[in-house]
């Protein structure tokens, strides 16, 4: 079987480092769902207006040639245990899909190529999607387990964002880019209070410690 993209993402990062761990955490990011030329017609999303969410069906391809692996750290448990890869959403998979339920905004031109506007993606700028399916009652299953990835996330911190700084960041952007902030994007097993991170958001490049749990912005570029 051979797949192509039906559209790529348009969204505020330009690299992984810094994305939600999955699709909903930061309800305000905005992002695009642009069609390419031979899908973005207009009777192939008739009646997807009814839909509050849908499913993204997408390629992590940044991680084209990493390959994959039996066992991966997961974040969640410290990137100290590993689990079998199926049991985790980790992108080093034998072939390496993404799935996204995300919330639909609305459908309009972007660009001139009809798109989806998302609200709470978790994927990079230029990723492409291979599907998308309407999100519907039964994909809701009441009381299931989780497993590791049940309860609270651990990392989550306080963010400290100097005016003067957060001012540098469009207006229709600052909200989302705390909140991606607040969902600390170091990796698990950093915790030096005295290295600057550096997350590039919205065509800039946010500079961050992160000490007990606070987190504190130091420059905007």
């Amino acid at each position: 079987m051979e797949i192509r993209p039906i559209a790529h993402m348009r969204s505020d990062f330009g690299s992984k480092f810094g994305i939600p761990r999955q699709s909903g955490v930061v309800e305000e990011l905005e992002s695009f769902v642009v069609f390419e030329p031979e899908f973005g017609v207009e009777e192939a999303v008739r009646g997807l207006e009814g839909y509050d969410y849908i499913w993204l069906i997408w390629e992590f391809s940044a991680n084209r040639e990493a390959g994959w692996s039996p066992t991966v750290r997961p974040p969640r448990l410290g990137g100290n245990v590993r689990q079998g890869v199926f049991a985790t959403r980790s992108p080093f998979r034998p072939n390496p899909l993404g799935l996204s339920s995300v919330r639909l905004a609305g459908i309009e031109k972007k660009d001139g190529a009809l798109a989806l506007h998302v609200l709470g993606a978790d994927l990079m700028d230029g990723t492409p999607v291979y599907d998308i399916k309407p999100y519907i009652g039964p994909d809701i299953h009441a009381g299931a387990r989780c497993g590791f990835a049940s309860g609270r996330w651990e990392r989550r911190v306080e963010v400290s964002f100097p005016s003067a700084l957060l001012e540098r960041l469009p207006e229709d952007k600052r909200a989302a880019c705390i909140g991606v902030l607040e969902q600390d994007p170091r990796p698990a097993y950093q915790h030096d209070p005295e290295r600057v991170y550096g997350l590039a958001f919205a065509g800039r490049d946010i500079k961050f410690r992160v000490d007990g749990g606070v987190l504190t912005v130091v420059d905007v570029e």
